[in-house]
């Protein structure tokens, strides 16, 4: 992705983000003093790299936070940003959480789009690979390598299905917005870390 041009970011740091951070704005950028993303945030706080594909946060989750920051609302974005701080390290170890968020993403697509029997077959896929998943011995490198390219196949085209049909929706940026927060607390929660107090449990 790249900066819009003639786009910058708002100087002033929201409300409840840590300090020293970008502004924040849509799409990747070139450097810091551009603004920043929220992924590209998160970065800096996990490890100071400037890029939007930090290792700390699973890359299901990065790609859902990429496209929700490009798609809400400046007010809406502004809201998310303190979010970056546990996006930097958010990343369960276990096989079944790509497949369990993919599957999150696209049941809140069918609560917009109810009779889709596309979203209603994803939807299935996501469930039976995580149930498989769970009861799948620790991962070794054939089992890598199919996480992999499960990931880069037909779940990243679930994933990316789903979120257009929610980024089309008329609510939007609150659809979006509770989403991320609740893929965040959940990867928390499953990596060991402290899910945000307040928050719900539950493209590259």
């Amino acid at each position: 992705m790249t900066a819009l041009p003639g786009r910058r970011a708002s100087a002033e740091s929201p409300a409840g983000a840590p300090d020293g951070l970008p502004g924040p704005g849509r799409f990747a950028h070139l450097q810091p003093a551009d603004g920043a993303c929220l992924m590209e945030a998160a970065a800096l706080l996990a490890s100071g790299r400037f890029t939007d594909t930090p290792a700390g946060t699973h890359p299901a989750l990065a790609a859902l936070a990429r496209v929700v920051n490009d798609t809400v609302s400046d007010g809406a974005r502004h809201a998310l940003w303190p979010l970056a701080a546990d996006l930097a390290d958010a990343r369960p170890a276990e096989r079944g959480y790509g497949p369990l968020l993919v599957g999150t993403v696209v049941d809140a697509a069918r609560r917009v789009c109810p009779a889709s029997r596309r979203l209603a077959r994803h939807g299935r896929a996501c469930r039976r690979r995580t149930e498989r998943l769970a009861r799948a011995p620790a991962a070794g490198p054939a089992g890598r390598v199919a996480d992999l390219l499960w990931w880069r196949g037909p779940g990243r085209r679930h994933l990316e299905h789903a979120l257009r049909v929610l980024c089309a929706a008329p609510d939007a940026d609150d659809r979006l917005s509770l989403l991320l927060r609740q893929a965040v607390a959940q990867a928390r929660g499953r990596a060991g870390g402290r899910a945000p107090s307040g928050e719900v449990h539950c493209n590259r």
